[in-house]
This record gives C-alpha cells, structure tokens and sequence, in this order.
C-alpha cells in the first residue's frame, strides 16, 4: 500500500520516514491523536484506508471517529439517524485496535461545527496532539466554518485527497505550517454512491467493511436514498 501512497509535503514539513517499515519507540512525547470527523453516512472502506494511512504517516497512537450529529453543511438534506451512524462506524472501526469512535457529537445538542468538536476533545485530552483528518475538498471552503481561525491552534489538518485531484495551500488563505496534504488511492469511494447503488439493489461488498453491508441489510437503510 505505501508504494501507491503519494505524500506532498507543502508545508515543508516530512512527517515520517516512508521508506521504511517499522517505527522507533516514542517514550517522551507527547500522544497523537488523529480526529476523523464525518457524516460516515454510511462509513466506507475509503475513510478507513485513509485514517490508515494518516496514523502511519504521522505516528499517530489513536484515531477517533466522530459521527456528526446535525452537519453544518447538510441541513437541508436528508441524514440517516444519528444512531444507525454510529454503530455502523462503531462496528467498521472495531478490528483495528487504533480505531476508537465518540459520540462527543451525536450527543452535543445543535449543528455540529468542527471548531467544537475539537475544543470537546481537546477538553478531553489536554495533554495530546490533535491532527485533524479531512477531505482536500473541505480544506478549500475551511475558512468559512465556524470560528475557522480558532482551529489552527487546537490541531494539525490533514487534507487527504483522491489522486489526481488538483489541490494547493498556496492558493487558500490557510496557514501552510498548520495543513498538510495526502493522497490516498481508495478515495474514490464515496458514500454518495454507496447509498445509490444500496437503494437500486446493487451489491456494495467491498465498498464498505462486511458487517456494515450487513447492518444495511438488516436495518433497510438507503432503501429510498436517490
């Protein structure tokens, strides 16, 4: 996998050493924690490879998952419960022993912006570094989210892209020292059409974990999705 991992490094900055394969132990520094926060409606195999790959990367010793509870930039669309949301991430993440999932969003009452989902969670490990994983696409409307300039000093933004997808700091007014960008092949799965293909009858094995096809199964999510 890392062969087909392609680092741009923009802000100057090498996180890791990728030609090699094991890491060193860290014994005085501080925790790492990656934050992937999304609709995961539903969660797919995209979004675990490239929380994958961002903990490799960036030494990363957790990476926590947040369902959003009401998306700022979603309201006026239509969002699978809150609930089947969470145990569907909860049950795609449960294999890897870095993945951990918070409801800190789901259960804030209101829209869910990410400046408060990271002051929640700086709240709740004031002593770890936050990196804030995030699609490239985002990163270009980032400054206007709630409260955008606040965020640069909770966390470091990881903007993962599709390769191919043409993105550069240099032309958003974001400080470079505090975004980096990462390509990550299997991107090019997006929930979007996993929940239109759920919805014609086609088969969505592979596109997300397993038991995630199950819960859909089960539960009968996406029946209706256009």
């Amino acid at each position: 996998m890392m062969s087909e991992l392609s680092k741009e490094g923009e802000s100057g900055q090498d996180p890791s050493d990728i030609d090699g394969v094991s890491r060193p132990a860290h014994h005085n520094r501080r925790p790492r924690v990656g934050i992937m926060g999304g609709t995961f409606d539903p969660i797919h195999n995209g979004h675990l490879v490239a929380a994958s790959e961002v903990a490799w990367v960036y030494d990363l010793d957790e990476v926590v998952f947040v369902p959003t509870g009401r998306p700022a930039f979603k309201l006026n669309k239509t969002v699978t419960n809150a609930e089947d949301r969470y145990l569907m991430t909860v049950i795609a993440t449960a294999s890897n022993p870095k993945f951990t999932v918070s409801r800190v969003d789901i259960e804030r009452p209101g829209i869910t912006y990410t400046v408060d989902t990271l002051r929640d969670i700086k709240r709740m490990r004031p002593d770890s570094d936050l990196f804030f994983i995030t699609g490239a696409d985002a990163v270009a409307e980032i400054m206007r989210w709630k409260d955008a300039n606040t965020m640069w000093d909770l966390a470091k933004f990881v903007a993962v892209s599709r390769p191919g997808y043409s993105s550069s700091l240099r032309d958003l007014q974001v400080p470079a020292q505090r975004v980096d960008t990462l390509e990550i092949p299997a991107l090019s799965i997006s929930s979007t059409d996993v929940r239109r293909r759920s919805a014609r009858g086609m088969p969505v094995w592979y596109l997300v974990p397993d038991g995630v096809v199950q819960y859909i199964n089960k539960h009968g999510l996406y029946r209706s999705a256009s």
